[in-house]
């Protein structure tokens, strides 16, 4: 799995730092797909075959890690939302996307309950994640569609909500769709007075 680099890294990385780094991200992607994201940072590095040192000298945290992990996927659901704008109402568009999301909340066990804090990361797919999300978010409250009392995290906390659901069996993922439109039915009503 490539990896693009963090936007808070300065200058690329020497030959052999870029190869640790990958060699840290292709672990990291089957160690989670195997046992979480709450799997022990310890054997991520020995499945790298890299120090411990090493591993948090590219990755401070684990939700640094899982952020850099979910890079791409975060990039490329940012991309075919932008890429649909223009066929979808801003209704439908906002629920397209946090379909996606869910549904990338669920690719680790475990994700879905650090998507909040995985999204503060400053990577380019965070970063593009959180801009697309709150885009969407202003398009759908200026045609009334949401209410403007809605506010990204708002979204982010029903994403989790909906993928802690699926991930602890309480839903299968077929329902993913049924819920984002009950929720996204409930914020579109008026404020109570």
């Amino acid at each position: 799995m490539k990896s693009k680099l963090s936007a808070t890294d300065e200058a690329p990385l020497r030959a052999d730092a870029a190869r640790n780094r990958e060699r840290i991200l292709e672990a990291a992607e089957e160690v989670f797909l195997e046992r979480g994201a709450e799997a022990s940072l310890d054997d991520i590095a020995k499945r790298a075959k890299v120090g411990i040192g090493t591993l948090y000298r590219r990755f401070p945290t684990r939700d640094a890690l899982l952020a850099a992990t979910s890079d791409e996927r975060l990039l490329s659901l940012a991309e075919a939302s932008r890429a649909r704008d223009e066929k979808l109402e801003p209704s439908a568009a906002i629920r397209a996307f946090v379909k996606e999301l869910v549904n990338h909340a669920s690719h680790y066990r475990g994700l879905a309950a650090l998507l909040g804090t995985v999204l503060q990361e400053d990577t380019p797919g965070c970063h593009a994640g959180r801009e697309e999300g709150r885009r969407l978010l202003q398009r759908a409250q200026k045609t009334g569609a949401v209410r403007k009392d809605v506010s990204f995290d708002d979204l982010v906390c029903m994403v989790t909500a909906i993928s802690l659901a699926i991930e602890q069996g309480g839903s299968s993922k077929s329902r993913v769709a049924h819920l984002v439109d009950l929720f996204f039915d409930g914020i579109g009503r008026t404020k109570a007075v």
